[in-house]
């Protein structure tokens, strides 16, 4: 009797570990595939892809700059927020180009190299750009990436998705499938084994 309620909990035990085991997979796939169409597409995408160094040039201000899509101002296509622009003098090519923070940054408007939140305070963005501006012209020579393709003639001073954090975001769905996948085979490889002993 006590034989086969040991036999009868092993199987329990087995089912639910090879459930985990299965559900961990499922899930691992499923951020696989999260990760598939919405941050890999943005890194393959993103030209900047050699580092460089860069020397600023001038670092200025500008109250009043047309920005696109610019909705909700009283002046309409006027930003609601002053106008970094950094010029850099990229070593690599030995040329004068704009900087960027990111690849968004392009994106959302071209003529600043730094973008704020549409949420944020006025005045906290003001001190946060006057403070960006002074670092700048403070710390003149670091690192930048630039497109070695020259498709754009710009350079950006990080990358949304490095290579290394994109390596860091499969390193978790890559654990729990593993750890799926060595649940599975140490049931299945238990039931083997009880197998065998049954017919011993």
């Amino acid at each position: 009797m006590l034989g086969k309620k040991l036999v009868t909990a092993q199987k329990r035990g087995e089912t639910r570990a090879l459930c985990l085991g299965l559900g961990m997979v499922a899930c691992s796939m499923m951020m696989y595939f999260f990760i598939g169409i919405t941050i890999v597409p943005f890194y393959t995408k993103s030209v900047w892809t050699t580092e460089t160094v860069c020397k600023v040039l001038r670092a200025t201000i500008e109250d009043k700059v047309l920005c696109p899509n610019s909705k909700g101002s009283e002046d309409e296509g006027v930003c609601h927020y002053p106008c970094l622009q950094v010029w850099v003098n990229l070593t690599a090519l030995g040329q004068e180009v704009m900087l960027y923070q990111t690849e968004d940054t392009l994106e959302r408007n071209a003529k600043c190299s730094y973008v704020p939140g549409n949420s944020e305070n006025p005045k906290e963005v003001q001190a946060r750009i006057e403070t960006i501006a002074n670092n700048f012209k403070k710390y003149q020579t670091f690192p930048c990436y630039y497109d070695p393709g020259g498709t754009q003639t710009n350079v950006i001073l990080s990358r949304i998705y490095p290579p290394r954090g994109l390596l860091f975001t499969f390193l978790w769905p890559t654990l729990m499938f593993t750890g799926g996948c060595l649940i599975i085979i140490l049931v299945k490889l238990s039931q083997y084994v009880s197998v065998l002993s049954a017919w011993q």
